[in-house]
């Protein structure tokens, strides 16, 4: 247990963070920060939780889920992050967004030569099926096939 100058409340975590208290009651529960309980069983943080959730709060707004971003807050110890540790951690989202970037980059870019048709087997769609390779596996909509039904499975009461 840490010395009262050196915790918040919950209420001064949301007020300082600009995260609202349930926010932060769901963030525990998903294992994104922790806090212990005083003998009075009122929640306490230390202080460096403050940077932790404003990792957090970039991390949402850049696109990451919660279990993204949980996995990489779980490397780091539960103490505020250093310096160090948010360059390494900054230069991991760094490239995973980039790739997300290209990625949408890429859809924007071909979404016109789409029908939106849904059968992705057409055989000049550049965004799912380039060069037809899908048509190898049989015919109709490949991608959109559930492959856990056989031909003996009862289809809407068949």
């Amino acid at each position: 247990m840490m010395k009262s100058s050196t915790t918040l409340t919950v209420g001064e975590v949301a007020k300082r963070s600009g995260v609202a208290v349930s926010t932060l009651h769901f963030y525990e529960s998903k294992g994104l920060i922790s806090s212990w309980r005083t003998g009075g069983n009122q929640r306490r943080y230390p202080r460096g939780i403050l940077r932790r959730i404003a990792i957090i709060r970039i991390a949402q707004r850049a696109g990451l889920s919660l279990t993204e971003i949980k996995e990489h807050l779980d490397k780091l110890p539960q103490k505020a992050i250093s310096t160090k540790e948010w360059r390494e951690l900054s230069q991991e989202w760094h490239n995973m967004l980039t790739e997300r970037i290209h990625t949408l980059l890429q859809l924007r870019d071909h979404m016109e030569g789409c029908i939106g048709c849904g059968c992705l087997s057409l055989t000049d769609c550049p965004l799912r099926n380039p060069d037809d390779v899908l048509s190898q596996q049989g015919p109709g909509a490949q991608l959109l096939i559930d492959t856990h039904l056989t031909e003996d499975d009862d289809i809407e009461g068949e």
